[in-house]
């Protein structure tokens, strides 16, 4: 068997209804150029040892791994679209290829982005670009080393096809894309059976959800208010994560919230150069409806949805309860993801929390880079000289800059030996800013030549090595 000793396969997708998904064929890829390999995850999940045939039989050909779904299952959900509600949404070019448990016993997805067309695919080819695969791979890694949760890029093959696409320069290559998650089920998933009066399979999600993903809430005596509670918690921690990172997800409808609180599917996806509350990701978001300030804002009315469509089983939940949980959730988790990415042990949580906020107030007004200021003051005050000898010195040392240094004196290192790492010994940091995703997909574009792509793929990963664990 192609699988190692410690591989778990769980279908448990298919014990909902048959309505929230349909099987379907994987397209046929004229070439399976393999581009990257996730050889750590792999190993987590038991599929460490495929050779590289096994390994193109599975994520391009997608014959089946053992003991799991016979054929993929595209998905069907509803969602809120930049606030227009769509009931003709599902999976238009991915789909549910496998379930299986990692090394902690996590049940955790195998899905597809650029596999072929569906019923939902609303005049799509079903396709996924070279460029949007890399993109996709560069954003996860980045956000992995950062520490938000998110989906991770598991494989990515070139498949010879000619793609055309309005933004971008076409014909261009094209690929499909294998991503890991934690969890498939949507806040669209919810909203559309809520749409559709399907109270007994709403029901029977809430029970699978928390089965699988919550277990210590089943003895509640009322499942739906407990999971919304716990979800608008997970997604206040993702928004904080956000922040933090400064990351823009470009798309956040309620059909790309995942009651795990994962991030994923990144498509228009940015990091920040710099502080900007209003700096936007999609070209297409005219009102900065998701602008990097107001992701908090989204993701909580997303969470308001999602509350809204649990009523269908519980009429009277309390969905003020969650909002006002989120809120506060959001607060103390900006302020401990803040002084987790500056490698400094917390001085508790109001404190931290308003050290947050005064770093990211100055840096709005500064002209520093956002990863800069991180990298410049890793392990906080213990970096004075450091950050003193660097480029920003003169914007350290005016007097604005005065209330985030004092408030460094309070902090002590977290990791004494994290400015030791290799990540530290660089010039500057690792970032996966625009201009750096356009410079490595040029030189594969014209020269077919990944050794960027690997080499900013190692620098990541050795900021996720220097980076101390919460």
């Amino acid at each position: 068997m192609p699988v190692d000793l410690h591989y778990r396969g769980r279908t448990i997708h298919r014990a909902l209804d048959e309505d929230l998904y349909e099987a379907v064929e994987p397209a046929k890829f004229p070439r399976h150029i393999l581009r990257f390999r996730n050889q750590r995850w792999a190993e987590r999940v038991g599929l460490g040892g495929l050779t590289e045939l096994e390994w193109e039989g599975h994520f391009a050909r997608f014959s089946p791994l053992p003991d799991n779904l016979e054929r993929p299952l595209a998905l069907a959900y509803h969602g809120h679209q930049f606030d227009v509600y769509n009931p003709h949404l599902g999976d238009g070019r991915g789909f549910l290829f496998a379930q299986l448990e990692d090394d902690a016993g996590r049940i955790l997805d195998l899905g597809t982005k650029g596999s072929g067309q569906t019923r939902w695919s609303r005049g799509g080819d079903g396709r996924l670009t070279l460029k949007g695969g890399v993109r996709e791979v560069l954003a996860t890694e980045m956000l992995e080393a950062l520490g938000v949760s998110t989906s991770k890029s598991f494989s990515l093959f070139e498949t010879g096809e000619a793609l055309f696409r309005g933004d971008e320069p076409s014909p261009t290559r094209s690929s499909v894309l294998v991503r890991l998650s934690h969890s498939h089920i949507r806040f669209g998933t919810f909203q559309r059976l809520f749409h559709l009066e399907h109270a007994d399979a709403m029901r029977k999600l809430v029970e699978h959800v928390v089965e699988h993903y919550f277990p210590d809430l089943q003895d509640r005596s009322d499942l739906p208010s407990a999971l919304l509670a716990r979800v608008a918690n997970v997604m206040a921690n993702l928004a904080a994560s956000y922040t933090i990172a400064g990351f823009v997800h470009g798309v956040l409808n309620s059909d790309n919230m995942n009651v795990t609180g994962e991030s994923f599917d990144y498509g228009p996806y940015r990091f920040l150069p710099k502080v900007d509350p209003s700096f936007t990701a999609a070209y297409f978001d005219h009102g900065g409806l998701y602008a990097f300030g107001r992701q908090p804002t989204a993701i909580l009315r997303n969470v308001r949805r999602l509350g809204d469509s649990l009523r269908l089983t519980s009429p009277s939940l309390a969905v003020g309860d969650a909002i006002a949980s989120f809120e506060s959730e959001y607060a103390r988790r900006l302020g401990e993801r803040f002084v987790a990415r500056l490698g400094v042990a917390s001085a508790g949580p109001e404190t931290d929390t308003h050290f947050a906020k005064t770093a990211l107030a100055f840096l709005a007004d500064s002209p520093v880079g956002y990863d800069n200021f991180y990298f410049d003051w890793a392990g906080g005050a213990a970096s004075t000289q450091r950050a003193l000898e660097g480029g920003a010195r003169a914007v350290y040392e005016v007097a604005g800059f005065s209330p985030v240094r004092d408030l460094m004196e309070l902090y002590v290192p977290r990791c004494t030996a994290m400015l030791a790492t290799p990540y530290f010994q660089r010039s500057e940091p690792v970032t996966v800013l625009y201009d750096v995703i356009e410079k490595i997909w040029s030189r594969i574009d014209r020269a077919d030549d990944w050794d960027d792509f690997d080499r900013h793929i190692a620098a990541i990963r050795s900021l996720g090595a220097a980076r101390c664990v919460v």
